[in-house]
């Protein structure tokens, strides 16, 4: 068992969602024993981001709680790239998870305190391009995803994957239980990626009807459009209608631009995404709860 593993009361992550995963949520999934996860762009502010870690890292016991991730947007339009990562670098964050760029500058960076780097990847490709780079682990992230969504089926990205890799993989799209993921482990995942479930729980910063939103939908309600941001994205039918948006008739996608999308939150306030496991949410819970709740189901599915 790796060292990460030992420290984790189910192989579990709480993914990172944009302007959902804050540091309640984050502190609240460590204390429960998973990893808890957030964008650095959730912190409107480097400014922000500073107190946002000096919050976590002051709430979380590092000998009895399980570690915590920062989700970093390295792609070149994000100008906070760099400055986020010295602030993860000063914190010594245990985990970064690298997404839409190279994880090439934070291996540098987290290699020289002791953290580990985890690489978001919605292809084989990108796979071995972040393998090459000398990533700790990849996070496959696979149809059903909410937000920014991969489109191969959870079956063939993993083995294709294993072909190559033995290394940790964490497996994200649609597991919503315990029994997901202990699937996923017998896919041949090391972890689960979890982030649409924990937007219905008492420590998100999701909008009370957006959270009311995701109990209420189902997997017919889910629309996956790169019109909103530029990249492929699971997105709540019912958030693009009350934007003003048809979504049998979106318009055409624009460019790529993660500067825009983590300066200005305006747009996005009523535009909200989910996986394809919205019909099975049914309840807003605080995170102790629902990590009780899939640590009893991930043990049934163990035992059958």
């Amino acid at each position: 068992m790796s060292a990460l593993r030992a420290r984790l009361r189910l192989p579990l992550f709480q993914a990172p969602m944009f302007l959902q995963s804050g540091p309640d949520m984050v502190i609240a999934a460590c204390r429960a024993g998973i990893v808890g996860s957030f964008p650095s762009p959730n912190a409107r502010t480097t400014k922000e981001l500073e107190a946002w870690l000096r919050q976590i890292t002051s709430a979380i016991d590092t000998e009895s709680d399980a570690p915590w991730a920062i989700n970093l947007m390295m792609h070149r339009s994000n100008p906070r790239r760099l400055d986020d990562l010295e602030l993860a670098a000063r914190f010594e964050a245990p985990l970064i998870i690298t997404a839409l760029g190279s994880p090439l500058e934070a291996i540098d960076i987290a290699h020289q305190y002791g953290g580990r780097v985890f690489a978001d990847v919605i292809n084989p490709e990108l796979a071995r391009k972040a393998i090459d780079s000398g990533v700790d682990g990849l996070v496959l992230v696979t149809a059903g995803a909410g937000g920014h969504t991969g489109q191969l089926s959870a079956f063939a990205f993993v083995e294709e994957v294993r072909r190559f890799w033995e290394g940790d993989l964490v497996l994200g799209g649609g597991i919503v239980s315990g029994r997901g993921i202990r699937a996923a482990e017998i896919l041949g995942a090391t972890y689960a990626y979890m982030g649409t479930r924990f937007i219905a729980t008492e420590e998100s910063l999701a909008d009370p009807r957006y959270k009311n939103m995701v109990v209420a939908s189902s997997a017919k309600d889910i629309v996956c459009s790169d019109a909103i941001s530029g990249v492929p994205a699971n997105w709540l039918r019912p958030s693009l209608i009350q934007a003003g948006y048809d979504p049998d008739h979106l318009p055409p996608p624009g460019e790529i631009n993660v500067g825009d999308a983590s300066g200005d939150p305006t747009r996005w306030r009523n535009i909200w995404s989910a996986g394809q496991n919205v019909g099975s949410i049914d309840a807003i819970l605080p995170i102790a709860q629902l990590v009780d709740q899939l640590e009893q189901e991930y043990q049934r599915a163990s035992n059958d």
